[in-house]
This record gives structure tokens, C-alpha cells and sequence, in this order.
């Protein structure tokens, strides 16, 4: 098996895995389910391993998006404790500012190529890298972990693409990134219109 597709494997174990009703199981069981899953994957279905056929239809997952199940898991898991609300607010508005910046670009929409910025991603590594000293002086460890870890994938290779941008994002991480802001600022705006009528 490729190892585009052990990480779409990865991917779609940790997805199932953080959906199911395992929160308060034992952490055996919840260990049991995950290596379950992950063997379901390499079951093959007319040739080719079961995971290859969301792999057709499903966009392959970025390294980030990896490492955010990945800890979704283990909170769910009983491992790690959740982040606080204002970390997760910078994790959304750091990867949907990415998003926001490559995506409507790469639809055309203005006269910049920031994709292609990530087949010589130096100026990305030292800006990328900056924001990550930031980060972990403010103790955002999650964020930086997420950066580190697609740098050093995009170092080894270890997805099919070659562009550094396909380590930090994908589609979904980006429309989760917005979505989630986009609650958060509906969330707020009612409590602040609900506080008034409380008084």
C-alpha cells in the first residue's frame, strides 16, 4: 500500500473512531476499536484495499488534519485534555486565514499564485517558522506541533504531492476552520444580545 493511502487510512480510522459512542468505554476497548478500524482498511474489496474507495471521493488529508484527529482521539480517548476555547479559536483563525489566502487564489480569483509558492516553500518554512516561535511563546503547543509535523512529512516526502501547501491544508480543514469560527461569532453575538433581556 502507497503511503498516500496509509494516510488516508489513518485518516479515515481516526474519523470514524472520534465519531463512535467510545467516550466513557475502557481505553482497551477504545484501543481494540481503533486497531479494528485501521485493519478494515487493508480488507480488499475487488483488488484493491477498502480504503482506497472513500480515498476516490474524499480529497487525500493533510498532515494538520491528521494530527487534529489524532488528538481529538485521544481527548475522546481519556489521554489529553481538551485545548481551552481561546487556543481553538487560534487554531480556526490560523488555518482558515491560510485557507482564505490559497484557495480563492487558486480559483482565480486575483492576480497571485500562492499555490505555487509551495513548490519552493522557503519564504513559507521562515514565515511559517516565525509564527511557530510565536505560537509557542504564547504556549499554543498544539498549533506548533501541527506545523512542525507537516513540515517535517513535506521534508520526508511522505504524502504523493510535492507542494507544501497540501501538508498544511485540505478542503475539509479549511471549511471546519470556518465554519467553527463562524458558530463562535454567532455564539457570542447572542450572548451579547441575550444579556441585556437577563438584566
Amino acid at each position: 500500500m502507497t503511503l498516500e493511502l496509509w494516510s488516508s487510512q489513518l485518516g479515515l480510522a481516526l474519523g470514524i473512531f472520534v465519531l463512535l459512542p467510545l467516550r466513557n468505554r475502557s481505553r482497551s476497548l477504545q484501543l481494540a476499536v481503533l486497531l479494528a478500524l485501521l485493519a478494515l482498511g487493508l480488507v480488499p474489496v475487488q483488488g484493491l484495499p477498502l480504503v482506497a474507495y472513500p480515498r476516490a471521493l474524499v480529497p487525500e488529508l493533510s498532515i494538520v488534519a491528521l494530527v487534529a484527529l489524532g488528538w481529538v482521539a485521544l481527548v475522546r480517548a481519556g489521554l489529553a485534555q481538551p485545548l481551552p476555547a481561546s487556543q481553538r479559536v487560534t487554531l480556526y483563525l490560523l488555518f482558515g486565514a491560510l485557507g482564505l489566502l490559497l484557495y480563492p487564489a487558486a480559483l482565480g480569483l486575483g492576480p497571485l499564485d500562492p499555490y505555487g509558492w509551495g513548490y519552493g516553500p522557503r519564504t513559507m518554512l521562515v514565515v511559517l517558522g516565525l509564527l511557530a516561535l510565536l505560537l509557542l511563546y504564547l504556549g499554543h503547543r498544539l498549533a506548533v506541533a501541527m506545523l512542525a509535523l507537516a513540515t517535517l512529512a513535506f521534508a520526508l516526502g511522505l504524502l504523493a504531492s510535492e507542494n507544501y501547501w497540501d501538508y498544511l491544508l485540505d478542503p475539509l480543514v479549511v471549511i471546519y476552520c470556518w465554519l467553527a469560527l463562524l458558530v463562535a461569532g454567532a455564539r457570542r453575538l447572542w450572548s451579547a444580545r441575550s444579556r441585556p433581556l437577563a438584566d
